[in-house]
């Protein structure tokens, strides 16, 4: 990538951080509401006002449980400045996920890692997903009274997404396809944001809980300083994933241990991506030592190791273009984060925008910047 995303610092009330993020990434929230238009109408045969009508509903389960998060999203709807663009609008890119229904086919590879004995905890993914919305990507950080400073890498007009806080609670993200929805519970972009504004992972746990869960399956891979969690989320309820022996937690587009939901087979790189993931883990503890981790499993070695890695492409950990697909139609792995957190210190990520690995990746960009 030859342009670096914007980075955008948001701080006041939460109709403040709404209306200055609308305003500075008008341009993109605009393209972002054409690219999800054209997608609804291509994959699961709805128009936008079909859409509305969903979002309307999650609106009245948004207005019950988080009205600070309603509001950001309105300051979001009236910041972009266009008589075309609404609350409703913005609610829809928040919902997307829930509002396709299943019908759309991204990927992920994420990683938690309590690496060694040194209390480096590494949380991490490659984020898949339609190659036409890598130029709106934005890095963004928000400071509200009362709550963690949070550092996040979003889709425009999104309020919650994939990143850390100043406490050191990081989250990472994987698309389940599954049954049921239930548009009287949270979409996931805004329990996502919920997470990041808790100081531990059990306090995310419980505040997720006391909401009723997720509206659609999802999973959530969450660590705070002391270690990691799976947090397979369902409307019909959540089973949490612990570290394995060596402190790791791998997860791809498939359900674990969540048996909850109906989910049909539907993405047939996920159980291979999640074995080789862990095959590649099992590789750096055997090849570094175990007693040698905490000092080299840093995030250019992830990068390399891991997150580069395109067996089975183009369902790859480093997801490439299907050429046999449309355009809009298109995935690729969009950018890469790997985040470092620890108790006592400041926690931080390195991002890198495009496949890594692939050649065309942008440099290592820090968050904090």
């Amino acid at each position: 990538m030859s342009n670096d995303p914007p980075k955008v610092d948001l701080r006041g009330t939460p109709y403040e951080i709404g209306f200055s993020h609308g305003q500075i990434l008008a341009k993109q929230i605009g393209r972002q509401l054409q690219i999800y238009q054209n997608l609804f109408q291509e994959t699961c045969k709805l128009d936008w006002p079909q859409v509305l009508e969903t979002a309307e509903q999650f609106r009245s389960a948004a207005a019950t449980l988080v009205p600070d998060l309603l509001e950001e999203m309105q300051g979001i709807a009236d910041g972009v400045g266009r008589e075309d663009v609404s609350l409703v609008d913005i609610i829809a890119l928040n919902a997307r996920s829930e509002i396709a229904l299943g019908k759309w086919d991204d990927g992920c590879t994420a990683i938690a890692w309590k690496v060694g004995t040194t209390g480096k905890q590494i949380i991490a993914q490659n984020w898949d997903w339609r190659t036409t919305v890598g130029e709106n990507l934005a890095m963004v950080s928000i400071e509200r009274e009362g709550k963690p400073k949070i550092w996040m890498v979003t889709e425009p007009g999104i309020v919650g997404k994939i990143g850390f806080n100043s406490a050191s609670v990081g989250v990472c993200l994987n698309a389940i396809r599954a049954r049921p929805i239930s548009t009287s519970l949270l979409p996931i972009h805004l329990l996502l944001r919920i997470a990041l504004e808790c100081h531990t992972v059990s306090d995310a746990i419980a505040t997720i809980e006391s909401l009723g869960g997720a509206a659609s399956s999802q999973h959530i891979l969450i660590a705070d300083a002391w270690g990691g969690r799976g947090l397979e989320l369902s409307p019909c309820g959540g089973v949490y994933l612990p570290e394995d022996e060596d402190g790791i937690i791998v997860h791809t587009n498939h359900f674990l241990a969540n048996k909850l939901v109906d989910e049909p087979p539907w993405l047939s790189g996920s159980p291979v991506r999640l074995e080789r993931a862990r095959k590649l883990c099992k590789e750096i503890i055997r090849e570094e030592g175990r007693d040698r981790l905490g000092q080299t499993v840093d995030a250019p070695l992830l990068r390399r190791r891991i997150f580069s890695d395109t067996v089975n492409s183009p369902q790859a950990i480093c997801c490439s273009p299907d050429i046999s697909r449309g355009g809009l139609a298109r995935i690729e792995t969009l950018f890469n984060i790997i985040m470092v957190l620890g108790e006592g210190k400041e926690p931080y990520a390195e991002v890198v925008f495009g496949r890594p690995g692939a050649g065309g990746e942008s440099a290592p960009l820090m968050m904090p910047w």
